[in-house]
């Protein structure tokens, strides 16, 4: 059952409700299962949203993770109001996109997913405009300046400027240097869309550059 402080629509609920009366619309094997859609596991309502679109089945979904969702909302932004309307986005975000899911993680783990970038990349937004409103700063660098920059480091500076910074940044430097992967291997490997891995490779580009001036301030 939905919070009605969390969810005023309740659209969920209704959901639910309706699905529990209706055979589920998935194909004949589930259908002679005998289940209710509401008893069906997240990998047989999966199968049914991606078949049919099938609103009722994804209502289950939304009921079984949405304050778990939530949850990671509330703690990435500590926010309750953002949250809210992170939440219903991501839900958005993870029906319309339910035909990329590809079975190789549980339901569970790709939702997160999706939850974990999508509420980082709204911060990354805020905090850049933040800074633009606030400060005044100018736009970032774009894309080939930071690789210029970035590539007329000395081995042994690079080497140094990737031991300082985060390994999630640092791995995504070396699969775009020294694998030469290409963005879309890139998203296939961590499992995200391509836009997202070309954020987080500018994000990893302007920190290592901002390490490099810290370590070697004499090249700025």
């Amino acid at each position: 059952m939905h919070d009605p402080e969390l969810f005023p629509s309740q659209e969920g609920d209704r959901a639910s409700d309706d699905a529990s009366k209706h055979p589920v619309p998935g194909g004949q094997a589930l259908a002679n299962s005998g289940k209710r859609v509401e008893q069906l596991s997240d990998e047989e309502l999966v199968e049914v949203v991606r078949r049919s679109s099938d609103a009722a089945s994804f209502g289950v979904l939304y009921d079984r993770y949405a304050g778990k969702v939530y949850s990671k909302c509330m703690g990435l932004t500590r926010d309750r109001d953002q949250a809210k309307d992170l939440t219903h986005d991501i839900f958005l975000k993870a029906f319309l996109n339910m035909g990329k899911f590809d079975g190789r993680s549980g339901f569970g783990t790709w939702l997160y997913r999706i939850t974990f970038n999508y509420c980082m990349d709204h911060l990354r937004r805020k905090k850049k405009g933040d800074r633009q409103a606030d400060e005044n700063l100018p736009e970032l660098m774009d894309e080939s300046a930071f690789e210029q920059e970035l590539l007329r480091m000395q081995a042994d500076q690079l080497n140094v400027v990737l031991e300082h910074i985060d390994a999630a940044d640092r791995a995504l430097l070396l699969f775009k240097y020294q694998e030469e992967m290409s963005i879309k291997d890139m998203a296939e490997l961590l499992e995200m869309g391509e836009s997202a891995v070309k954020m987080r490779l500018l994000r990893a580009r302007e920190r290592a550059l901002a390490m490099y001036h810290q370590l070697y301030p004499e090249h700025r």
